[in-house]
């Protein structure tokens, strides 16, 4: 029978051998509950690199650096970024500690570590310590030694941690089953057995203390001249399916009838329908002890497994959006049906401001663009893209706090498993997005896909037009150079007209990178004014029409040549 949840055991050993110290070191951590669901099971070995001080030193760093912060990474990043972002930061230290003292120079280290979670695995390596997986009663290499390919110079490292400033790290995942064992193991271990007998002591003990154990002490007395390291993980049960728990718990829970004013569910009363859109409800409910709050959920005829999905997706995103520019969700312990509740805020969106008639000066337009863009800096932090940054999503509360609203098709790098939005298409409102997401080069909407949606919403807040004009759904748009601010508002500040003109700019070459490079550029604002190009080549604007008058260039040029040499 299965089980709701990822178990293995685990079992390690560590020998010093006929060496005076030992340099290796080993460690994993086995989480319950939520953080094993989140961020999975991670083992590491490290072998610190012979022959230079503090080897020792490197290796124990390296491992207990990556065990603790990986998992203060956030819950969104994907799996590999985690990692990464770790190693890359280790890395630095150790190059950087290491050019302190002569004492500690060539301090570096291997590192071979594996993350399961859920029904996969994920695999970083750097230097020559392996990974083998035994599956069915096969054994497989899964890491590459990083040593040099010449003769005299195979034992030497061509890559490890510290080594180098700019370092490069193997990434690696797949599928588990159950009964797959992993081992990790140094090169004390692996050059000493070779693969016929490390596959003979995986297959012969079932436990794995035992093997790991056996697989040390059989390296040291067969005459291993290095330490011996060895760490194995036997994959026991696996998840019942590929959600997440949390996401599998709400997709059971029943989708509520259409409420109207004054019913009660779960002790939350309705008083005002907010929302309604093609697939999702919003209401503004008040709970038992009178808070108010606003309940999402869906409508009664998205009662479908991909609608419950993306649904608790976005709770679950929303969960981990800890920011004052973003509702906060609400928890709910007597909840029985399918939605969620987040906190409920008195004001009006940026649209309902401007469709009443609000105009927005230039020093409102720089104020919430800041704001705005702290938000999204804030996302993408976490490796979340908004995917549909505009005036209907940016509200102001009654004391001026403006925050982000709908993470309903948002987009992170832990995605739920087995669920895939927006690798085929991207959805959003067509006006503001990007021109690299049309066309049959279409790509993934991303951190700079955002960035321009930012800079659509604050030259229609400012313009009440569209730099490229209004574009319909199904629409194959062509984009020429957006239309100065100044064409509807002369009053525009130059500086601001050429902040927003980079932020909407055809090319994404032309536009900020980083939302904190377009904050950056809002600030300065005209004491340090950006220089952009008002008008582009006609070859970037339309590549057919300049080649269309380049050809009728040439064919007048020809004929003139032609009489010309008829008049001789």
């Amino acid at each position: 029978m299965t089980t709701a949840t990822l178990q293995a055991s685990l079992g390690y050993s560590s020998l010093t051998g006929p060496r005076p110290r030992n340099e290796d070191f080993c460690g994993a951590v086995t989480p319950e509950g939520p953080e094993l669901d989140s961020k999975g099971i991670l083992a590491v070995v490290a072998d610190g690199v012979g022959g230079h001080a503090n080897g020792r030193e490197a290796s124990e760093y390296t491992v207990r650096g990556l065990l603790s912060d990986y998992y203060a990474t956030p819950d969104t990043w994907a799996v590999n970024k985690a990692l990464d972002t770790v190693i890359s930061a280790l890395n630095r230290w150790l190059v950087s500690h290491a050019a302190r003292t002569r004492e500690t120079a060539g301090m570096a280290t291997t590192l071979t570590a594996i993350v399961l979670r859920g029904r996969r695995y994920y695999l970083a390596h750097v230097g020559d310590s392996r990974i083998y997986r035994l599956r069915a009663g096969k054994l497989e290499q899964l890491s590459t030694d990083h040593v040099w390919e010449h003769p005299e110079l195979k034992n030497v490292l061509s890559r490890a941690v510290g080594l180098d400033a700019h370092l490069s790290v193997d990434y690696a995942d797949g599928e588990l089953e159950a009964g797959d064992v992993f081992a990790l193991m140094s090169d004390g271990v692996w050059g000493q057995l070779g693969d016929r007998k490390i596959a003979d002591i995986l297959c012969a003990e079932s436990d794995p203390q035992d093997a790991a154990a056996r697989l040390a002490m059989s390296a040291e007395d067969s005459g291993s001249q290095d330490n011996c390291t060895a760490l194995v993980m036997r994959i026991d049960a696996l998840p019942a399916d590929k959600l997440r728990d949390n996401i599998a718990r709400l997709h059971r829970l029943p989708l509520p009838p259409k409420l109207k004013l004054g019913q009660t569910l779960d002790g939350l009363t309705v008083e005002a329908v907010l929302h309604e859109s093609i697939a999702t409800l919003l209401y503004r409910v008040r709970d038992s002890h009178g808070h108010a709050r606003v309940l999402k959920t869906l409508r009664p005829e998205h009662d479908d497994a991909e609608s419950a999905a993306a649904l608790a997706h976005e709770e679950w995103l929303a969960r981990r959006v800890n920011d004052a520019y973003f509702p906060q969700v609400i928890a709910h312990p007597e909840r029985s049906h399918l939605y969620y509740l987040m906190s409920w805020h008195d004001g009006a969106t940026l649209k309902a401001r401007l469709d009443n008639g609000h105009r927005f000066g230039s020093g409102e337009i720089a104020d919430l663009g800041e704001r705005i863009l702290k938000g999204v800096a804030g996302l993408h932090r976490l490796s979340i893209v908004h995917r549909d940054i505009k005036p209907d999503n940016l509200h102001l509360d009654a004391e001026g706090r403006l925050r982000i609203l709908d993470l309903g098709v948002a987009a992170s790098d832990a995605q739920v498993e087995g669920q895939k939005f927006g690798e085929i298409n991207n959805p959003g409102t067509p006006t503001y997005m990007a021109p690299e997401l049309y066309g049959p080069k279409t790509i993934a909407a991303n951190e700079q896909t955002d960035l321009y949606a930012v800079g659509v919403t604050l030259y229609e807040l400012l313009t009440r037009k569209y730099p490229y004009g209004e574009i319909e759904p199904f629409q194959n748009p062509k984009f020429g150079d957006p239309v100065p601010p100044t064409r509807y508002r002369p009053d525009t500040p130059e500086w601001l007209e050429a902040v927003l003109l980079k932020a909407v700019a055809r090319d994404p070459k032309a536009r900020f990178e980083t939302a904190e490079e377009f904050l950056l550029a809002l600030e300065r604002g005209a004491r340090r004014p950006l220089a952009v190009p008002r008008r582009s080549p006609l070859m970037e604007r339309d590549p057919q029409m300049g080649l269309k008058l380049l050809a009728l260039g040439s064919v007048v040029i020809n004929i003139l040549l032609v009489y010309l040499l008829m008049v001789r």
